[in-house]
């Protein structure tokens, strides 16, 4: 029995048990509809295992992702081979943590995230922005409003699309770990000021922290999504624009997330040569399963609010969350 694997658009045979080690492809492709049903697809590869056929198939979980639309096979194959090493870690990072406890959950993720940040296809990706003309740019906020029972909190950085910066990720920090620790807060509500609730991480702040060890230690001492997970229960969140990057990472953990009509999710970082490192890679895989959230991780590609409903990562669309 055979796997089958996709090299420059054609498909090509890829025996099963044959050695990974001494393979180089940077994914494999499975038929579903021929695969047969009482045969285990094992060993794993260290790479995206990609089915395509039959999603009922009694050997479907082992897959790393089924393609459904709007994401296609060739977009698959083109955004893994631009990256294979981030594909290769975010598809390992994925299987490891499956069911796994938050924290520990999200120390994996970090120190996935660390290794990516060291190596060549996220050194090239910033090499690549050098020589990007920058403006200078406000430093972000978080706007905190505290009424009774509920504990509202606004990314206020519109002219950057509330990009989130080192301020605003520290406020965010602050606040989950308030509503953490004050067990009178019943209800934390998120939303982002302006035509766009956040663009993700704010793209001019990657790199400052050039030792991948020491940036690992400032993310389990500040990452958000570490208060976060204490209650994740009481956060609602509502989202408008783009939802991309950090920002979907974080609203993943909403009890309640949902969305207006002009919404569009993506997770970018593949293409930068690295990992979801705000939780995502969490969030995401608790959220709407590990395959979709591999999926959408490893694609780069952007899905709309109706979208976004029928994978279950929001909740409903709508104008008036508080309605």
């Amino acid at each position: 029995m055979q796997l089958v694997a996709m090299q420059d658009d054609q498909l090509e045979t890829w025996m099963l048990g044959q050695d990974w080690r001494a393979d180089l492809r940077p994914f494999v492709c499975v038929d579903l509809d021929h695969w047969p049903d009482d045969l285990a697809i094992d060993p794993l590869p260290p790479v995206p295992l990609i089915g395509i056929g039959r999603a009922d198939h009694p050997q479907s979980r082992r897959v790393d992702l089924i393609v459904e639309p709007p994401i296609s096979l060739p977009a698959l194959a083109r955004a893994i081979r631009a990256a294979p090493q981030a594909s290769a870690i975010v598809t390992q990072l994925l299987r490891s943590i499956d069911g796994m406890p938050f924290d520990g959950a999200l120390t994996f993720e970090s120190l996935a995230f660390a290794a990516l940040q060291a190596g060549a296809e996220h050194q090239t990706w910033r090499a690549s922005q050098r020589d990007a003309k920058r403006q200078a740019e406000a430093p972000g906020r978080i706007q905190l409003d505290r009424r009774g029972e509920t504990l509202a909190i606004l990314l206020d950085r519109p002219q950057s699309l509330n990009a989130i910066d080192r301020p605003m990720r520290d406020g965010l920090f602050e606040a989950f770990s308030v509503a953490a620790m004050d067990g009178s807060i019943e209800r934390v509500t998120l939303r982002g000021a302006g035509r766009c609730f956040s663009l993700g991480a704010d793209l001019h702040e990657f790199g400052t922290t050039s030792d991948a060890t020491e940036a690992h230690a400032i993310r389990m001492r500040t990452l958000p999504a570490r208060a976060l997970v204490r209650r994740p229960g009481i956060m609602d969140v509502h989202v408008q624009g783009g939802c991309v990057g950090s920002g979907l990472e974080l609203a993943a953990y909403a009890r309640r997330l949902t969305a207006k009509s002009d919404a569009w999710f993506q997770l970018p970082e593949t293409g930068m040569g690295i990992l979801p490192g705000a939780g995502g890679c969490v969030s995401l895989s608790r959220r709407i399963g590990r395959q979709r959230a591999a999926a959408l991780i490893l694609s780069g590609r952007r899905i709309t609010a109706r979208t976004a409903l029928t994978w279950g990562l929001i909740d409903a669309i709508t104008d008036n969350p508080d309605d």
